[in-house]
């Protein structure tokens, strides 16, 4: 049994309790206060402290609905460890279905904060002392911006063991090993030692299954990895086998006009491959967009009205790209159905 004391803005968590807790993020100019809810379940033994986050980017909404549908699982009875849950981190910016900061911030480029500074920068400071610092690892959630999707995948720095190790657990089709950014939850969370995990599914604003679902199994599993869950005693019969791409590029409009797309999410393209075409309203003139490399669409727009310069297709590159649509329809097909209200005791997140 554990006698550590465990503490999230004053209030102490003992072992065995599940709290809910709200940080305190302002007040708005209507004197009404603003609090950051926070839940927490800690087990009867101690283990590792896993913080999951979302809302990040006040419009990425995805990553709400995948805390929610987390907590609701049966298996976290059995914790070990503590498990402290953010679903709405930028408050501020869900209220205005804004990525954005009242000040137009991204808060996601303000870490680590500052007690005294802008408003993202004390958000920021919050999070990392109440939530960050207080966590061995760290799992945040995220969407692409509005009108534009991302196939599901796994953001992390490869080249740190314990990160690699959890990246492949969360079983997504593609993993970018991608450089920390520079004010970022990530670059702050390395700089304390704290392996953290970005899983990137979905547009804004919008509920995506196949990205939720996928979520929370994903998360389950880098528990089970951790040790914070009883591993499942029968032996898997799927796995992903991600693989992992060391760089990626971005395919722009070459001209202003109406898109019309033809590659899909989770795609393989060639150098070369035609992957839409952009014209004027009367089709008098018509521009091939063709792919810069070859890889895999893990992310694209969803809006036909394309300006000049505006980014159209994210590909990400790999030196062996054969069998990479197939990881990504198996995934697919597992989370395109809806998660039953009460989960299968012998399902994997049961």
């Amino acid at each position: 049994m554990t006698t550590s004391d465990f503490f999230i803005n004053g209030t102490k968590i003992e072992p065995g309790m599940r709290a809910t807790i709200d940080l305190p993020a302002g007040r708005l100019y209507t004197h009404a206060p603003m609090t950051i809810p926070v839940q927490v379940i800690r087990g009867k033994s101690d283990g590792p402290r896993l913080f999951v986050s979302a809302a990040i980017h006040g419009d990425e909404i995805n990553g709400v609905e995948i805390i929610r549908r987390l907590l609701k699982t049966p298996a976290l009875k059995r914790i070990k460890g503590t498990l402290i849950t953010v679903p709405i981190v930028n408050v501020h910016g869900l209220v205005n279905h804004s990525r954005y900061l009242p000040d137009r911030r991204d808060l996601n480029r303000c870490f680590p904060g500052s007690e005294k500074g802008s408003l993202a920068a004390r958000l920021a400071h919050l999070f990392m002392e109440e939530i960050v610092k207080k966590s061995t690892h760290g799992i945040d959630l995220h969407t692409g911006a509005i009108h534009r999707s991302n196939l599901p995948q796994i953001r992390a720095n490869m080249d740190h063991e314990e990160t690699e190790r959890l990246a492949h657990t969360f079983d997504v089709p593609v993993i970018i090993s991608s450089n920390l950014r520079d004010g970022s939850l990530r670059e702050a969370a390395a700089e304390h030692g704290i392996p953290m995990l970005l899983y990137e599914a979905g547009e804004a604003l919008r509920f995506d299954e196949v990205s939720i679902s996928g979520g929370v199994n994903g998360i389950i599993n880098v528990m089970r990895e951790l040790g914070m869950l009883p591993a499942i005693k029968r032996k898997r019969t799927r796995h992903i086998n991600p693989v992992v791409a060391r760089s990626s590029a971005w395919v722009r409009a070459t001209e202003s006009g109406i898109l019309r797309a033809l590659v899909p999410l989770g795609g393989r393209v060639e150098k070369g491959t035609l992957l839409g075409v952009v014209a004027d309203p009367f089709g008098e003139q018509e521009f091939e967009i063709e792919s810069s490399v070859s890889g895999i669409v893990i992310g694209r727009t969803n809006l036909p009205l394309a300006n000049e310069g505006d980014a159209l297709y994210h590909i990400a590159r790999f030196g062996d790209i054969e069998g990479i649509e197939a990881r990504v329809d198996e995934f697919q097909e597992e989370h395109s159905s809806e998660l039953p209200s009460s989960p299968d005791p012998e399902s994997p997140i049961a």
